[in-house]
This record gives C-alpha cells, structure tokens and sequence, in this order.
C-alpha cells in the first residue's frame, strides 16, 4: 500500500485515475483503525495535507466555507464558531480525545458517516450543504442527501469532499448539543441531540431543527416533533409530550455501548436540557 502526497487537486484527480480503488486519507482516525482492524487495504492513500484548497476557511455575509482538511482543533479555536456556531462549537468541546481533535478532520467525520459522529446532528441542524468536487465536475449537496446510511454517503469513484458550507444563523437563534456516553469524556455517544431555535417574544417558539444521533442509522430528523412544538412555549409538559414522539421516530440498535430500549428514552430525555437552558 502507498502513501501519495498530491499538492494540487489535479494531481489529487490524476491518483484516482491511476488508482481507482485509492482513499483519501485526512487525519487518519478512522480510516487507519479500520485497515489495521479488517486488514482491507486499499492500494493507495492519498494523504490531503499539502492540499490548500482543503485548509481553508471563509466567511462571508451569508454564510462560512470550512475546508474538509480542517481539523477539528483549528476549527474549535476559530472565534466565529463559538460566536455565530455554538451548536457545533459543543460538539467539538467533546469530541473524542485531545489527539484526535488535533488530527482529525471535519471532512473526515463527515465521510465516515457514522451514527454517532459528534459534528453530523450539529450540521444537520444548520443546513449544512457539502461540496463534492471530481476531475469531470463540482456538486454542492445537502447533508441530509450526503449521508445514506451508516459508514455510506453519495460519494462516487474519484469525488472528493473540498468543503462544508454552512449558513450563518439568525443573530438570536440559540443553538446547542447535548450528548450522553459511557464516560464525560473521550466516549463515543449512546445518544446525542443537536438543536437549533429562535422563540418570538412571548417565549412561544418560532422555528426549530432537532437531529439526533445515534439512535438511528443515519441522524435522525423528525419534521412531526418540530411542528408540534412550533407555536408553543417549550414546558416541561410540552417536552414530555415531545418526546414520547421522539421515541416513535427513533429507531436504535442494541450495541455495546447501551441497549435499544435506553437510547430510546435517552431521545425523549435530552428535549429536557432545553428547559434548563432557555429559563
């Protein structure tokens, strides 16, 4: 197996035409685990550090432009995620261990495509939209189309993530992500739940996005919560009556981590961090 170092996204093009069955490899922190674990080696890897266009960030009016080798770190320490991002700023705070922030990569959490990926619930509730280039054409395609089930997304032979763009929200929209794990720190979540909202001035809720990781094979959108609490000021009683739907939405696995039935109930009690955080 080879390790090639394109510095162009031309020749990054060219490797796949030489190596069809080629990866990219980001940070590592997937993609070597599963090698050493399967065994299933690919015949090369592309690694995308010399590659600028995947480093950069900009902002606009309207929205920012993360580059898929931006790494998890670099991204944390960026004012404007804090700021205008908080949402994802949390998932970043608790995302795995201070080694795999510092290497790994959001265009890398993002192509493996699993269920408890911290920052995939934080994108879906932004509207993130992901840039797909190949050496015949460029795409930009919403997250929720991106991403197909667990570990699958849309990518084709020779595409490759460039980027994220994410809308900048509303200046009074509150966002946040909470997560449950084994431990408090350095698990990979049993539940999580990303929200975005805006309320109107009598406290009633204006519009909302609720995902939810790992208690589906994809995260998890459920449009019928969001319209019952749309209009509504978010009691204790309108959350219980949320999340006993949440739960129907919800479609768990039992794994190690925890059983079925308790990410079940873990989806309806994470709508409950919001009372404590809105009062």
């Amino acid at each position: 197996m080879e390790v090639l170092f394109p510095r162009t996204m031309e020749e990054l093009s060219e490797l796949f035409t030489t190596y069809p069955e080629g990866r990219i490899l980001a940070g590592g922190t997937d993609i070597l685990v599963q090698i050493r674990k399967h065994g299933n080696k690919p015949p090369a890897l592309f690694s995308v550090e010399h590659l600028a266009q995947l480093q950069q960030v900009e902002e606009t009016e309207t929205d920012i432009f993360i580059g898929a080798g931006v790494t998890h770190q670099q991204l944390w320490e960026l004012p404007i995620i804090k700021e205008r991002f908080p949402v994802l700023h949390d998932a970043l705070s608790v995302l795995g261990s201070p080694p795999v922030r510092h290497s790994g990569t959001l265009g890398g959490n993002l192509c493996t495509a699993s269920p408890a990926g911290d920052t995939l619930p934080p994108l879906y509730v932004l509207g993130a939209k992901i840039a797909i280039s190949s050496q015949a054409a460029e795409r930009c395609v919403p997250i929720t189309e991106f991403i197909q089930g667990p570990g699958c997304t849309m990518l084709e032979k020779g595409e490759v993530v460039t980027g994220i763009h994410i809308p900048l929200p509303a200046p009074k929209a509150f966002s946040a992500y909470y997560k449950v794990g084994k431990r408090k720190a350095l698990a990979i979540a049993i539940a999580s739940l990303a929200v975005m909202l805006e309320l109107n001035a009598d406290k009633t809720v204006e519009n909302i996005k609720l995902a939810w990781g790992s208690v589906g094979p994809t995260v998890m959108i459920l449009p019928e919560v969001e319209n019952f609490l749309t209009g509504k000021v978010l009691s204790d009683e309108i959350l219980s009556q949320a999340g006993e739907m949440a739960i129907l939405g919800a479609n768990p696995i039992d794994d190690i981590r925890a059983s079925a039935e308790y990410r079940r109930r873990l989806t309806a009690n994470l709508l409950f961090r919001l009372s404590g955080d809105l009062r």
